[in-house]
């Protein structure tokens, strides 16, 4: 079974959308309209074919023993990406408490739980978390997953985040709406820097 791998160079330095053709690093056109939260993503897969199977699988179906694989190629992606001592901790994207009830776990967690111990990091699923619900993301715009998140996330522990890197863990980037809301409120609470690590990246349109 062959695996869309994302490329590691000719990509967005932001937000990985890649460029057909393109070896160099640059700043695509979204990001330049509208800059995320987030400083930095790194990118394991491209969400298509066996890979967007695999990972709905995961996500939705309990297929929970993928998560080493997929941890693996998360790890490639964040070494590849990212100078991974000057992570301070690595969090995962917090569900919503709806999603957590439907599906009975966050997927996010035992992917940011596995890549920390893996690279050496602090694992902190407390420091960032989900306020009530919102709707899916999946059958939104751009405009519309932007206001479907906005004031979302809450950061329970401001003293912690301050002046740290952060590492923060998703399974999908699309639009990065969500990651961006997210990476904005741990810098509001005072956090240096936030990167982003994605499972898969996704290209709408």
């Amino acid at each position: 079974m062959r695996l869309p791998f994302a490329a590691q160079t000719g990509c967005c330095s932001i937000c990985a959308r890649p460029v057909e053709g393109f070896s160099g690093e640059y700043v695509c056109d979204e990001c330049k309209r509208r800059r995320p939260s987030f400083d930095s993503a790194a990118v394991a897969l491209r969400f298509e074919g066996h890979a967007r199977d695999m990972i709905l699988d995961f996500k939705f179906n309990r297929h929970l023993w993928l998560r080493d694989d997929f941890s693996d190629w998360l790890e490639a992606a964040v070494r590849a990406r990212f100078d991974v001592s000057s992570i301070d901790a690595v969090l995962p994207m917090p569900a919503s408490v709806v999603h957590r009830w439907d599906r009975g776990y966050n997927q996010c967690d035992p992917l940011a739980r596995i890549l920390s111990r893996r690279i050496g990091r602090r694992f902190d699923a407390q420091a960032l978390s989900r306020r009530g619900g919102v709707r899916r993301q999946a059958s939104l715009n751009e405009i519309e997953r932007m206001e479907n998140v906005k004031n979302s996330f809450k950061v329970a522990r401001p003293a912690f985040v301050r002046g740290r890197t952060l590492l923060l863990v998703d399974d999908i980037l699309t639009t990065g709406s969500t990651l961006s809301e997210a990476s904005g409120e741990l810098k509001r609470a005072g956090a240096y820097r936030v990167w982003v690590a994605a499972l898969a990246r996704s290209i709408r349109g």
